[in-house]
């Protein structure tokens, strides 16, 4: 039953994120909060909610195993997996992109995380450095995003925030959000309590279920959504999506969570999972700055190496 508990649980906090994002972002454009600051914050910070309720959860029940496992785990996830089994399905034009800013501020946030990571914890002095840098972040990229605008070169997505809905009731809305905001940490508390009763009963630590079962399953979003833009040929969703998400898990809900409560970093993350997270990272390069599309056999290579990482993890 712990694994069906386990499974409601990720279900619970899926639905309830979705839940979330639709009322934030509707109650945000009510209350005259422009469209493209919504996309940049309000969805951003939604579509992260599971995580960062896992984490702080894992945080406060003293597992950081779990908290920071799910981030680095996810990282390592949304490049090999969520890019690598779209890859298979479709070639994505990701050499048409253009994501070298983006990419290069998340390889700093990632660079970042892995030297306050050897600090042997995750504080409330490194949760205000990370919060610190996605602020300048965010900022920056608003700024970028208000002067294409002003150039009348805004794409059109940013114009409709993801789960926006103009004609939404009132009532929905509240609905929306109440689900939520009950929602999430009734999920956190089940998949959190069911992971680390999963990792009792087979006598791992709790660090090795977070980087596998718990990552694994908050990476289903971002691989839904880049299967379908995989199948669409919108390679530039693709890629974006996962940057974004990689940059706002290590900054985010880490930089959240940290605040919350102190998280000890276990030393196998120190010296082997850390160093996975970054070599994933660095993989994007070709198809980030050298033209390179993302092809079937880059496809299976990736997706090989996702598998390949999970084994080590589940026998060392």
């Amino acid at each position: 039953m712990v694994f069906v508990y386990a499974a409601l649980g990720l279900v619970i906090l899926l639905l309830a994120g979705d839940a979330l994002v639709k009322g934030a972002v509707n109650l945000a454009l009510r209350l005259g909060i422009p469209a493209l600051i919504v996309s940049l914050t309000i969805v951003a910070f939604g579509t992260s909610a599971p995580e960062l309720l896992i984490s702080v959860k894992a945080a406060l029940e003293g597992v950081p195993g779990i908290a920071l496992g799910n981030v680095i785990g996810s990282n390592t996830a949304n490049v090999l997996l969520v890019l690598g089994i779209p890859a298979l399905i479709a070639v994505m034009h990701t050499g048409e992109c253009e994501t070298r800013k983006s990419f290069v501020q998340m390889m700093f946030g990632t660079v970042l995380f892995i030297g306050l990571a050897f600090r042997g914890v995750f504080d409330w002095i490194a949760g205000l450095v990370l919060l610190a840098v996605l602020v300048l972040i965010l900022g920056d990229q608003i700024r970028d995003a208000l002067a294409h605008r002003r150039a009348g070169a805004l794409e059109e997505d940013l114009e409709e925030p993801e789960g926006a809905d103009p004609e939404m009731a009132g009532w929905k809305i509240a609905l929306f959000l109440v689900l939520g905001l009950i929602g999430l940490p009734l999920g956190a508390d089940l998949l959190v309590d069911s992971a680390t009763e999963i990792a009792q009963m087979f006598s791992v630590p709790d660090t090795v279920i977070g980087l596998t079962l718990v990552a694994l399953g908050t990476s289903l979003p971002e691989l839904a959504t880049t299967v379908m833009a995989a199948i669409r040929r919108q390679a530039d969703v693709a890629l974006g999506n996962v940057i974004g998400s990689n940059m706002f898990n290590l900054l985010a809900i880490i930089g959240v969570a940290a605040l919350i409560a102190p998280m000890e970093v276990d030393p196998a993350l120190l010296r082997f999972d850390l160093w996975v997270m970054l070599a994933a990272a660095l993989v994007l390069i070709p198809f980030v700055f050298m033209g390179r599309n993302l092809t079937k056999p880059w496809g299976l290579a990736l997706s090989a190496l996702y598998l390949g990482y999970v084994g080590i993890v589940l026998t060392a």
